[in-house]
């Protein structure tokens, strides 16, 4: 039994629902967002406020997709209304970021900066902190999947190492460190 599938999804009032076919359609302030939904196995009770799936049979896969569909469902509401963000943080001597019109130059100790083109909708925004602080780069946009990739993205360049903990890491997010050589 999805317990999270049981749940009713409250709308808020900027925001707009349609189902057509095998596609949900959310609609608000900050963007538009689509979902293709597996329609035979399931059906959506749609009120002013309130969304409810029901799932028709208890096949396996049903099951498995009846909190899945919840959970994106909820996610697409919460993004076109309020939106989500991510926050990297650049941990290392002379690390530097910079984004300058979709473009994002990251300086992590190569021989080489790495320029990435990121999507248009997305909005950058680089922390050059102060001395003794780290560089932070937030992330923000409306589909939390593709900010999810692009952060993965991101961080895939230099992944924190275990033994100085240097790298791109989620703002946060622990390192455990190894202990090094001992003469």
């Amino acid at each position: 039994m999805s317990r999270i599938g049981k749940k009713i999804i409250f709308i808020p009032e900027n925001v707009n629902i349609k189902i057509v076919n095998n596609e949900i359609f959310v609609a608000g302030f900050l963007g538009k967002l689509s979902q293709k939904i597996l329609k035979e196995g399931f059906q959506f009770n749609l009120n002013k406020n309130e969304l409810l799936i029901i799932r028709n049979n208890e096949d396996k896969k049903h099951k498995s997709l009846h909190g899945l569909y919840h959970v994106l469902i909820k996610n697409m509401i919460i993004g076109v209304s309020r939106g989500f963000e991510k926050k990297l943080e650049l941990v290392g001597v002379g690390y530097r970021a910079f984004y300058n019109e979709g473009i994002l130059d990251l300086n992590l100790g190569f021989s080489h900066n790495i320029m990435i083109l990121l999507p248009k909708k997305l909005i950058v925004d680089v922390v050059q902190s102060e001395k003794g602080k780290n560089p932070i780069i937030i992330l923000k946009h409306y589909d939390k999947q593709l900010l999810g990739i692009v952060a993965a993205k991101i961080r895939s360049f230099r992944k924190p190492e275990p033994y100085k903990g240097k790298g791109i890491r989620y703002l946060g997010e622990e390192v455990r460190k190894k202990v090094g050589k001992s003469v």
